[in-house]
């Protein structure tokens, strides 16, 4: 679901050694090559040292491989997992070597290596022997304060490296599971979500469904919510809209890791995360009135759920053009808020709690309060952000590699 970043034409990459490991359905190379694609990379292969890519150690000095080689070339240990934005950093800055500790022991794993290619290529090869690096190459760790941050995840944390032969394949699994994450997102996702999502995401990744095939099922759960709604069958429709919104969250887990991220499927993913949720509420009206549940005061609460919707909107929206990263992670207080306001989780959870116990009336004049308070409190943010602008302050997210 991420458009395609710029890269040089004459860019390489080349995975060093071998590994038989194969991780949400994907060998190295295979994950390897639909990762670079993304950042606009297609030369991807094995360094093969008997054939293109062979070096010469003649009389002690090494020399240029046999072929000729562009100067932009990214060497990562086929034996390694880097988590997709390293890749892109290292894309993307100069000559660079990444380590990591494996089994207490500090080994290069990456090199951006330009002119220095055979000797970092051998550096590599030779059981990731750093004292065999060319001189002059910087050496950086994953937990570089500018390779923590995530912009599209909002989150900061550490990137993962995984050395894939000191690991068990669930456990790789798992960790890539966990990071492809967002840092700001509703409690249901971030804290219910995760374990059964984690083993629907690998049945689907076995099965070969694509993340696409996922968003369409959970389309027809949108439907099938909308309808029990409308007709007064709260406790059905509830069921089915858990089930979209799991669905919600195993498609792009789904993409992030099997990297089968498309514009199409980004459009369709997000347009019904986007649409639907007003016709849930209407729906939802609609019922209580067939039900004769429903009074002025219903009416009143849809209004402001559904006014409430689009100006949360315009308001997250505003904030973004003015300070251009989203408001729910310019402080820990915004980043907690976000897992609570009133989005459509958060909003499904009190209005079962309510019909739980025989009131889908009351919950959806709680969910209308509720809009009100995430409101007031969204929209008095942008304005302490626009007045410490106007002051010449800099806004900016406690999560950035600068804060």
């Amino acid at each position: 679901m991420n458009s395609p970043d710029s890269a040089p034409a004459a860019t390489i990459i080349r995975l060093v050694g071998e590994c038989p490991v194969v991780i949400w359905g994907l060998s190295s190379l295979e994950r390897m090559q639909r990762v670079a694609k993304r950042f606009g990379v297609t030369d991807v292969a094995y360094a093969n040292v008997k054939a293109e890519d062979r070096w010469q150690n003649e009389g002690g000095a090494l020399q240029e491989p046999a072929w000729s080689s562009p100067r932009r070339v990214l060497l990562v240990r086929a034996d390694v997992l880097l988590e997709d934005r390293l890749i892109k950093k290292l894309l993307e800055r100069g000559p660079l070597v990444l380590a990591t500790e494996i089994n207490g022991k500090l080994q290069a794993v990456a090199a951006r290596s330009d002119d220095n290619y055979p000797a970092a290529l051998a550096a590599l090869a030779d059981g990731a022997n750093l004292d065999a690096l060319p001189p002059g190459l910087p050496v950086a760790r994953p937990d570089a304060p500018e390779l923590c941050y995530d912009d599209v995840l909002r989150k900061r944390a550490v990137p993962f490296v995984l050395p894939l032969n000191h690991m068990t394949q669930s456990a790789v699994e798992w960790r890539m599971f966990g990071a492809s994450y967002k840092g700001a997102t509703d409690f249901v996702t971030k804290w219910l979500w995760p374990v059964p999502a984690f083993h629907a995401t690998r049945l689907c990744a076995k099965l070969g469904l694509s993340p696409n095939m996922v968003t369409a099922a959970s389309a027809v759960f949108v439907l099938l919510a909308f309808a029990l709604f409308w007709y007064g069958q709260f406790g059905l429709g509830i069921a089915c809209a858990w089930v979209m919104t799991f669905l919600d969250t195993v498609d792009g887990k789904l993409a992030r890791t099997t990297v089968t991220s498309s514009k199409w499927g980004n459009v369709f993913d997000h347009g019904i995360d986007m649409i639907h949720p007003p016709f849930w509420y209407w729906a939802w009206w609609h019922g209580l009135g067939d039900a004769g549940l429903a009074d002025t005061s219903h009416m009143v609460a849809l209004w402001i759920i559904m006014a409430g919707y689009v100006l949360g909107r315009l308001i997250e929206g505003a904030f973004i053009a003015g300070f251009k990263f989203e408001m729910h992670i310019w402080t820990p207080f915004d980043y907690w808020l976000r897992a609570f306001t009133a989005r459509r989780n958060p909003n499904m959870f009190i209005l079962m709690i309510a019909t739980f116990f025989g009131l889908p009336g009351f919950g959806f004049l709680l969910v209308a309060l509720w809009t009100i308070v995430c409101l007031l409190a969204h929209g008095i943010r942008l304005a302490q952000a626009y007045a410490l602008k106007a002051n010449n302050v800099e806004v900016r997210s406690f999560l950035s590699a600068t804060h």
